[in-house]
Formats: structure tokens, C-alpha cells, sequence
């Protein structure tokens, strides 16, 4: 007997019909349990909506590390549970944010400036024309990008640049550096996506996969670590990704990514377990590459042990149909492995603190270039006369940095502006708890469960969600 599912879709009209007769309730509860805030969310199930809700607290530097998610009959619950959220002025603006996850614009100023966080890229600008590019990565890039710019008297506001397997994807955003505000001169975009072009081809004009794209600033802009990961996936830098599916015999022992994708035909899910090390805004990376692949995920269960994290998922096609190739699952599983590894940076973390200035980014990557250091990951923001960043560097053969080396850079940087931290395999200190500050310590045990025994646990969640706590 064939089993046939209608494909995750609805009318517009009344998927809007619903959402407004039953719009997110949202539940955070600090009584529930002694050293752990509850966040209960109730929603009309839609494609994306857990991806939504999982940027809202990942976007506020929020770790979490155990969730459970149960959607029957197209409704979502999410349960997110960690060190307690006592901050008010935090606990309204996570309420706000789960209720209208579709607010553009990054966190308020005054949440900023309450939570004490850095200056960090804002994830949706509004404000500034954004450059998009993807080619074939090699020593040297960002500082041949950031120096065109500023040849052409472009202001960069914020930068995220990512690495992985040989291919390299930034975002950047600029501003008029004479006139400030968005670059709208038609001239002037031509000339900068002409640069660029020519910098990203420079050594490799055989790459058909590099692309240059500036947009210009609009409401409606995909999150910025969200496009980073599209940005990768259609460079298709997933292709090389190898993880273990379990054959090693070593699910707890063994450090590399674990993939399980298997078949449950009763109720037409794929059943999807990932083991990898624990670290922040997994969930978040995870879910993105399902949701941009057009997966639904009808249940999940995130734990962590130790330094390790356990995911399970049941999914189905958003189109109703099943993965019946082998191929299109070892695609699932590369794109999976490829999600989890692109913020995983090796070697040294050095951090920016300094003035805001026109070409900043140019003369710090310069340095770094002059010195032998490749930029493997970099995160860079400005707010008026500040600006900090981060960046992730090894030597030009991917090896460690030579402890003398980074401290030339130091001095000609400016030993002020430039701290160093180590960064083992890109391993977080940051997850200790399932919604916690990311300064936080060593990450907690938890015990691995499966959702095969949660199916109760989560009905009786469904039933007794209250929002009567806040």
C-alpha cells in the first residue's frame, strides 16, 4: 500500500485568515524551574516560522541548547528551556518578538544598550546598500575587497565574511563615504560592481560559481547570517562535506559531524539525527539549511552532553514529496554537515575595539595581508565613533599563527585595538545553558532522549500551555 501526503501549503488568504484569529501566544516562565527560563510559544504552523523564532533569540546573543517542537495538525510549539531571563526590559522584548516574528530592523537601540552588547553588524539593514559576493577563496580576499572600496570612496558600516571549503561568501555594507547614507548614484554602483567583479575574478576567471550582487536598501531584507548560508549552498560549497553516518561504531566517542537519515513510512516522515560538537547558534544553522531545502519540521529534539549536541528531526518535503534516492539523501546530509561546519573557524580569534574611521577595514585586513594572516572568518560593525569586530585568521596554509607574527600585528594595528583569544576547532565556551548570556561558562551536561519517547511529554505540553506568567 502507497501512502501519499498533501503537500505544506495553503491558501495565502487564509493562511493570513488564520494568523490573525489565532496570532503566537507567548509564555515565559521563571517559576517552573529553579535555574532554567521556560519559553512556551503557540503559533498557527506555517514554513518558516520556526527558523523565525529561533533568530529572534539567537539574534540576542541567547543560547539555546534543549528544545522540543511538535506540530500536529498544523500547529507549532517550541519549548526552550535554560539559565534564567530575569531582565525585563529582555523578557517584553522576547514576548514582542515571538508574537510578530515578520519586525525588521534588528534590536531596538535601547535593548542594546540596556543588555550591554557590542556593537555587532546589524542583521537586517535598512539603511545602507548592501554587497553581496561568493568566489573561490583564497589568502588576502577581504583586504582586496575592503581596499576597492575604499579606492572608491566607500564607507564600509558592517561586514560577516564566511570560508568553507575553498569558497568564501560576504555581505558588506556601505555607505557614501563624502556625502554619506545609501550609495544610489547609478554611475557610482556601476563602478563599484565593476571593481568588484574584477577582484573577485582576479586569479580564477574560470570560477562560474563567483557572483557580485548590490542591493539597495529595503524593508524587506533576508537576515544576514540567514543569506550567508543561501549565498553558500548555491555556490553548492556542501559537495566535499563528509560526515559519519554511524558505520565508525563510535555515536558517542567519535568527534566528527553524525548524520542518520532514515524512513519512518507509517507516518511519512524522514527522521534526521545530527551529533556534532555543541556550540552557539547551532539551531539556527541547522534550521536554516532544512527550511532553505524545503523541508518541514513537524517535530524536533535538541539536547547537549558535555561538549556535544544531539538534534532529531522529523521532516517532510514542503511539497509533499519523499527523498526515495540515495543521492537526494546524501544531498540532505552534505547540506546539513556543510550548515553546521561554515561558522566553525580554527586558529585565532583577534578581536577590534577602536575609532571609527573611513578605509578602517582596508588598513587592518592590509595588515594582516603584509603579515602572512588569512581571514577565514571576520564579523566587523560600527554605531557613530565606534567600531569592533572580530576576526578568525591562520597562517596563508591554514596552519596555527606563530605567536610573534600576531604580535607584530598587534603593535602596527595598535595594541589598544587588537585582543587575542584562541579558538579551538571553533568550539564555544558560550553554550552552558539553553538561554543564557554568551559570556557564560563550561557547557552543561545533558542527557541524549529521543523523540520516541517525548510524544506524550509533548501532547501534555500542547494541553496545559498557559500564559497566565510573564
Amino acid at each position: 500500500m502507497e501512502i501519499v501526503y498533501q503537500p505544506y501549503y495553503s491558501d495565502p488568504e487564509f493562511q493570513s485568515l488564520i494568523e490573525r484569529i489565532h496570532p503566537p501566544r507567548v509564555c515565559i516562565d521563571n517559576d517552573a524551574c529553579q535555574d532554567c527560563t521556560l519559553v512556551k510559544v503557540d503559533s498557527a504552523n506555517k514554513h518558516g516560522i520556526l527558523l523565525e523564532m529561533v533568530q529572534v533569540l539567537t539574534d540576542l546573543d541567547l543560547v539555546i541548547s534543549k528544545s522540543y517542537v511538535s506540530s500536529d495538525g498544523g500547529w507549532l510549539m517550541d519549548d526552550q528551556l535554560g539559565n534564567k531571563v530575569t531582565d525585563e526590559t529582555l523578557i517584553v522584548y522576547i514576548q514582542q518578538a515571538l508574537s510578530d516574528t515578520r519586525r525588521r530592523g534588528g534590536i531596538p537601540k535601547e535593548l542594546q544598550a540596556c543588555l550591554k552588547q557590542e556593537v555587532k553588524p546589524c542583521h537586517v539593514s535598512t539603511e545602507y546598500t548592501a554587497i553581496e559576493m561568493t568566489g573561490r577563496d583564497r589568502p588576502g580576499l577581504i583586504s582586496e575587497i575592503s581596499a576597492a572600496l575604499y579606492e572608491l570612496r566607500c564607507h564600509v558600516t558592517a561586514a560577516v565574511a564566511w570560508t568553507h571549503n575553498a569558497r568564501a561568501a560576504c555581505i558588506i555594507h556601505i555607505e557614501d563615504g563624502l556625502k554619506g547614507g545609501p550609495i544610489i548614484a547609478p554611475k557610482l554602483l556601476a563602478q563599484v560592481h565593476e571593481k568588484l567583479e574584477s577582484v573577485v575574478d582576479a586569479h580564477h576567471e574560470s570560477d562560474e560559481c563567483r557572483s557580485v550582487r548590490l542591493t539597495a536598501p529595503a524593508a524587506g531584507r533576508t537576515h544576514t547570517e540567514r543569506r550567508l548560508h543561501q549565498l553558500m549552498y548555491a555556490d553548492r560549497d556542501y559537495e566535499q562535506c563528509q560526515g559519519c553516518d554511524g558505520s565508525c561504531g563510535q555515536w558517542n566517542g567519535c568527534t566528527k559531524t553524525h548524520v542518520m537519515i532514515e524512513a519512518c513510512r507509517e507516518k511519512g516522515y524522514l527522521v534526521v539525527n545530527l551529533r556534532c560538537r555543541d556550540r552557539t547558534k547551532l539551531l539556527f544553522d541547522t534550521v536554516c539549511a532544512l527550511t532553505d531545502m524545503q523541508y518541514v519540521v513537524f517535530h524536533a529534539a535538541i539536547s547537549s552532553k558535555g561538549t556535544m549536541a544531539d538534534q532529531e528531526y522529523f521532516i517532510r518535503r514542503q511539497d509533499g514529496c519523499s527523498l526515495n534516492t540515495e543521492s537526494e539523501r546524501q544531498e540532505l546530509a552534505q547540506c546539513l554537515i556543510a550548515a553546521i561546519e561554515r561558522r566553525v573557524s580554527d586558529g585565532l580569534r583577534l578581536e577590534l575595539c577602536t575609532l571609527n574611521k573611513m578605509g578602517l577595514l582596508s588598513d587592518v585586513t592590509r595588515v594582516f595581508r603584509e603579515n602572512g594572516l588569512s581571514i577565514t572568518r571576520a564579523e566587523i560593525g560600527t554605531h557613530g565613533e565606534r567600531a569592533t569586530g572580530s576576526f578568525y585568521v591562520t597562517d596563508a596554509s591554514g596552519d596555527e599563527v606563530n605567536l610573534r607574527t600576531v604580535e607584530l600585528v598587534r603593535q602596527e594595528v595598535g595594541g589598544s585595538a587588537l585582543m587575542v583569544y584562541k579558538s579551538p576547532n571553533g568550539t564555544s565556551r558560550a553554550s552552558s545553558s539553553s538561554i543564557s548570556r554568551t559570556s557564560s561558562g563550561e557547557v552543561e551536561e545533558r542527557a541524549k532522549f529521543s523523540l520516541g519517547n517525548l510524544w506524550s511529554q509533548l501532547e501534555r505540553f500542547s494541553e496545559n500551555l498557559g500564559f497566565n506568567k510573564s
